[in-house]
């Protein structure tokens, strides 16, 4: 995937800093690798990671969603750090061609085959691309938000980067846009019809919002209201259970909000196109009508205008957005949402408050929290060890629910040289959150 294109001179600045940027991330990482490996004991460990955003434990359990066929085993994590990157561009590509005929690789990463999605068009844009061969596939406001989009489809043997041109060109200044999938941060979210999906609704005003897969039920989760944004949801998953008790969950958890009221956004279900832009900006309209106070969003896709403009409407609304910087190394391009201007932007640390070596990055970095050494919750309803940055950014969601951004900045615990740096960013948050990992 590539980032998005600016212009001339900010692009270069852009590309500058990520290029100064992935110089101290790589210098980094190569000396973290050296004093793993120097450790006794360390190399194995290090070479026997679990797969990075996902529960350990619970591969092989594959539903039928978008996300079929991408948690396995990393076996060994790259020493290059571009191999992360590399990886994650091999599995998206399988995922296009397991489900080729509703999905399409973009420029910029997979999105829904054959459909363009205009944002606030004029009237008279649409009707342009409905002179030049584009068929209306309807019109529609997203509640909560002040957004109105019209989505079209292709025409026959068109793809969506050259639909994209084709309309740019036609009218230009109207935006016309990919229906890009977004993906749980680093790893597929595993979903079993077996599992139970915590019923009923909560009664209590919600504290915090996920965005994600649905909730499992669980002992350790309670006050969950779920709603769902994709063919088959809400359906239980791996990630959104783990997610949902590292924000909130109780008995036995040691989360960042215990008892908190969740709203669960599920943008996934059993859908081959869940995790869409489109979803993923109705989601966002659910928060802002209901006033969460933080939003969690553990999830990773390209640059998106929708999604962007959503972010940017739930945060004018007072509403702190949460989202992990993703587990792809340092040389994957910036990740999305947590590099829109605003969102708070989460890396993970280790047991000993070592900065995951798969952590990627973002066009800035807020704070870092466990996401490793820890247990979540299971869909079987028991406790296992998750790893990875989708599970730090809950813990941070889960604070900000409780008290005020300025609060938390004074509660991070400064890690690394003094100040706001690269690697922990403003410090830890919610370093006593780590629920023991089971014993075998």
């Amino acid at each position: 995937m590539v980032p998005p294109v600016s212009s001339p001179s900010k692009q270069k600045t852009s590309k500058d800093s990520r290029i100064m940027s992935l110089h101290r991330s790589s210098r980094s990482l190569i000396l973290s690798l050296a004093l793993l490996l120097a450790t006794s004991g360390a190399g194995a460990q290090l070479l026997q990671v679990p797969p990075v955003g996902s529960t350990i434990g619970e591969l092989g359990k594959v539903g039928s969603s978008v996300l079929d066929g991408l948690e396995r085993p990393l076996g060994q994590l790259p020493l290059d750090p571009r191999g992360l990157a590399d990886l994650r561009l091999r599995r998206l590509n399988e995922l296009v061609r397991a489900h080729r005929d509703l999905l399409e690789m973009t420029r910029s990463g997979p999105a829904v085959r054959g459909e363009i999605v205009a944002v606030d068009p004029e009237p008279s844009a649409v009707q342009a691309a409905v002179a030049a061969g584009f068929a209306s596939l309807g019109e529609e406001r997203i509640e909560g938000l002040d957004l109105r989009i019209v989505r079209l489809s292709t025409p026959r043997g068109m793809s969506v980067d050259d639909a994209i041109g084709r309309l740019r060109r036609i009218t230009p200044g109207a935006e016309f846009i990919a229906d890009h999938l977004h993906l749980p941060s680093g790893s597929a979210l595993t979903a079993t019809a077996a599992a139970p999906t915590l019923a009923g609704g909560s009664s209590s005003q919600p504290l915090i919002g996920i965005i994600d897969g649905g909730v499992a039920a669980h002992p350790a989760i309670g006050k969950v209201e779920q709603h769902g944004f994709a063919q088959g949801a809400p359906r239980p998953s791996a990630h959104g259970t783990a997610v949902a008790s590292l924000a909130a969950g109780e008995n036995g958890m040691q989360s960042a909000a215990p008892g908190a009221p969740l709203l669960v956004a599920d943008v996934y279900g059993d859908d081959p196109k869940g995790g869409n832009a489109v979803a993923i900006a109705r989601a966002l309209g659910l928060m802002a009508q209901r006033g969460v106070r933080a939003v969690n969003m553990s999830i990773v896709g390209p640059a998106n205008p929708l999604v962007a403009k959503a972010v940017a409407q739930v945060r004018a609304r007072g509403i702190a957005v949460v989202a992990p910087v993703g587990n792809d190394g340092p040389a994957a391009p910036p990740s999305y949402p947590a590099s829109y201007p605003g969102v708070i932007s989460v890396t993970g640390v280790d047991g000993r408050d070592r900065p995951l070596i798969e952590a990627g990055a973002a066009l800035h970095l807020d704070f870092a929290a466990p996401g490793a050494d820890i247990a979540a919750a299971s869909i079987d309803g028991r406790l296992r060890g998750v790893r990875g940055t989708s599970f730090a950014s809950p813990l941070v969601a889960g604070r900000l629910a409780r008290i005020s951004l300025p609060a938390l900045e004074a509660e991070a615990r400064d890690l690394g040289p003094k100040g706001s740096d690269h690697r922990y960013g403003k410090g830890l948050v919610c370093g006593a959150c780590r629920t023991p990992l089971p014993k075998k």
